[in-house]
């Protein structure tokens, strides 16, 4: 954060304590900054009571020193604690929360502020923000908080509550606005002034932002279709929506890791928990079933009750040409598809099968499990089984990228972000690709590899596009507590 100024005011009264405790100091104590401390001590925010009624409150979010003003107004509920209130100020201002933020309860030099988990992780010690509620920190027309984002950049937002309202909306909402949210990282103010009068002269060569060494770089640097006169308040609010909706109830494993996701001030965990598709329902057809059941099925009627594998512990090339076939790899594989060791579809399908508990390897032979031998021309039965058995693995790793798979699909990501998703949920609890440290870390898992099987991978060339509603199904039942 910029640095600030002191008055002479305050420079005296810091020298007039010095010579103090200069002159009453004993040897042995003159280096004691107790009495420091105590004068430069940043005081604790003062609370007020929890409101036996909750109000809502009428808010007019004014971006300082913009010119003319970047502003918003937000209708919010009173008892909004101050981290979901962080989460719509981002929304409805722009943002994308990719740096630090605090809230301050005045302008002065050393104002009473709230500290984020990130704080107190750091050891600085005051009032955590999570259990504050906005109206014990506001309460009249007139009253003001600030918050503080970004310390780089230096982006001071002032919140002005314009009106008490007796009735608080059901949901945070944005009812006013002008002007584009300035691009992240652009240099603060005046980075984001040079911006968007370049912007607005239909980037005039000669208004360039010097940190650009061509307009075509500078035009490739904004966000897609920046304009700095653009607001658009229907869309604003469909974010909001998001962003502040509950995410579902999911089982311990995965709650631990959403709560491990908050104390990161990560939220693509909770958005993807949050999205209206992970509320939908988890029943699957009987035609939905034998579709994606089909692989495990051939399978386990090529295997029959058990057959014996080569030395080399290989299913036998009679029956890799078969699963081949039946699958649809050999629609698209190059080559004979008739040894396990070079068809590696077929030997990821028969490892994941192994994984799910449909197959089991003994002295040689493979074979169906006890537990589906009974149930391996009932699809239903098989997709009950293989659903109860999600995530795979056993490793954290596997674990915690098994989760986040579930959580994309969940959501009805189409097939070709999956992958994508997946690597930014695992950044997001702290994994990093074993090279790069600055890199998202891969999102293969044993449970990515089934999941690409249930959605038909064997016949679309490990490639399945699109969304598969009951792929989905099955991954929002696997999850949901």
């Amino acid at each position: 954060m910029a640095a600030e100024s002191f008055e002479a005011a305050d420079i005296q009264k810091f020298i007039d304590h010095i010579r103090a405790s200069a002159m009453s100091a004993q040897p042995g104590d003159m280096f004691d900054g107790a009495g420091l401390n105590d004068t430069w001590r940043r005081p604790e925010p003062q609370l007020l009571p929890v409101p036996a009624t909750v109000r809502g409150f009428r808010i007019r979010i004014d971006l300082q020193r913009t010119k003319p003003p970047v502003w918003r107004r937000i209708e919010v509920p009173g008892d909004i604690l101050l981290p979901q209130l962080h989460e719509v100020i981002q929304t409805a201002m722009g943002w994308t929360d990719s740096h630090l933020h605090r809230f301050r309860t005045s302008s002065d030099r050393n104002a009473p502020e709230f500290l984020t988990q990130f704080d107190l992780d750091e050891g600085d010690e005051g009032t955590l923000e999570d259990a504050v509620r906005l109206d014990q920190v506001i309460a009249d027309e007139g009253d003001r908080l600030w918050y503080d984002y970004d310390f780089g950049d230096n982006w001071q937002h002032v919140l002005h509550v314009e009106k008490i309202l007796a009735t608080p909306p059901p949901a945070p909402v944005c009812v006013g606005g002008k002007l584009a949210c300035p691009p992240e990282d652009c240099g603060g103010v005046w980075g984001y002034s040079e911006l968007a009068d370049w912007v607005r002269n239909d980037y005039e060569d000669a208004l360039r932002p010097e940190v650009f060494d061509s307009a075509e770089e500078g035009r490739a640097w904004l966000p897609d279709g920046w304009h700095p006169a653009a607001f658009d308040i229907d869309k604003t609010n469909e974010l909001i929506a998001a962003v502040t909706a509950e995410p579902i109830p999911v089982v311990e494993e995965l709650e631990s890791l959403l709560e491990l996701a908050r104390s990161r001030g990560a939220r693509g965990l909770r958005n993807a928990l949050a999205h209206p598709a992970a509320s939908g329902g988890t029943d699957v057809t009987t035609d939905e079933a034998a579709d994606l059941t089909e692989p495990f099925r051939v399978l386990l009627d090529v295997v029959g009750d058990g057959v014996t594998l080569t030395g080399a512990g290989y299913l036998k090339p009679a029956a890799v040409e078969q699963i081949a076939h039946r699958t649809g790899i050999t629609e698209w594989w190059i080559g004979k598809a008739n040894r396990e060791d070079l068809t590696w579809p077929v030997w990821e399908l028969r490892a994941t099968a192994r994984a799910l508990g449909l197959v089991s390897v003994r002295k040689g032979r493979i074979a169906p499990t006890q537990a589906i031998a009974k149930h391996r021309d009932d699809p239903q039965a098989i997709l009950r089984h293989i659903t109860g058995r999600l995530p795979l693995g056993t490793t954290p790793a596997e674990r915690h990228a098994g989760w986040m798979a579930l959580a994309a699909v969940a959501n009805e990501t189409p097939a070709e972000l999956w992958e994508e998703s997946i690597s930014e949920l695992l950044f997001d609890l702290g994994w990093r690709d074993r090279e790069d440290p600055y890199r998202a870390p891969s999102p293969d898992s044993p449970t990515l590899d089934a999941l690409h099987l249930l959605a038909g991978a064997m016949r679309a060339n490990w490639r399945p596009q699109g969304v598969n509603t009951a792929v989905a199904a099955i991954a929002r039942a696997a999850i949901r507590a």
